[in-house]
C-alpha cells in the first residue's frame, strides 16, 4: 500500500504542497548542501544525495507513522521541489505540534513562506486538531523571525542554550500561535 493515499495535497496561487518522494532527493539535496541554508538548521551541510534520501524517508515514517506531516513545496509550473513545511514533535495528548520549514536561496525573499505558513496552520489547527502550534529557531535567524511574526506567532522567549547542534551549543527562540488567534489572521 502507498502510505500516500491519504496524504493532503493543498495548492495555494503559485505552489502545490504535495508529499516529498525519493524521485526529490536531488532537489533536496540540492538545498540542503548549502551551508546559508543549513546555518541555523539542526542538520550538518549535505555532501551526499544519499543524506537526502535518508531525510526524506525519515519524513515519510513520520507520516506512515501518524507522528508528523511534511509538505514538499514545489513550483505548480515544473512541480519541483524548492523547499518544505510541515509539523514533527507532534504532541497529541496537548494538542500541539512544533512547524519547521525551509526554502532553497534561490526562492528567498520571494514570499514562499508567506503564502504557504498560513496554509499549513490552518491544515493544523483543523485536520490534526491542534490548539497550540509552536516554532523553535535561532535568535539570529531575522528572516524566520519575520516570516513567523508575519503569520501571527507571538514570540515567548529564548530557551538559552537548550540544543547541541554543530559542536556547540545553541539558543532557541520559542514562539507560538493558537487556534482562537490564528482566526484573526484569516
Amino acid at each position: 500500500m502507498n502510505i500516500f493515499n491519504n496524504f493532503p495535497h493543498i495548492e495555494t496561487e503559485r505552489f502545490r504542497l504535495r508529499p516529498i518522494e525519493v524521485s526529490d532527493a536531488n532537489e533536496v539535496f540540492h538545498y540542503f548542501s548549502l551551508d546559508e541554508v543549513t546555518k541555523y538548521y539542526d542538520l550538518d551541510t549535505f555532501t551526499d544525495v544519499a543524506e537526502a534520501i535518508q531525510l526524506i524517508e525519515n519524513w515519510q515514517k513520520r507520516f506512515a507513522i501518524n507522528e508528523g506531516i511534511r509538505w514538499g513545496i514545489a513550483t505548480k509550473s515544473e512541480n519541483k521541489i524548492i523547499g518544505s513545511c510541515g509539523y514533527h514533535n507532534w504532541e497529541k495528548e496537548h494538542f500541539k505540534a512544533e512547524v519547521g520549514f525551509e526554502v532553497t536561496p534561490e526562492y528567498w525573499q520571494q514570499g514562499v513562506m508567506t503564502e504557504v505558513l498560513p496554509i499549513v496552520m490552518q491544515y493544523g489547527f483543523e485536520e490534526m486538531g491542534l490548539f497550540r502550534i509552536e516554532a523553535l529557531y535561532d535568535p539570529e535567524n531575522t528572516a524566520s523571525k519575520k516570516t513567523l511574526e508575519k503569520a501571527g506567532f507571538i514570540y515567548e522567549g529564548t530557551l538559552r542554550k537548550s540544543s547541541f547542534e554543530k559542536g556547540r551549543f545553541c539558543d532557541a527562540a520559542i514562539c507560538s500561535i493558537l487556534k482562537e488567534e490564528y482566526k484573526k489572521y484569516e
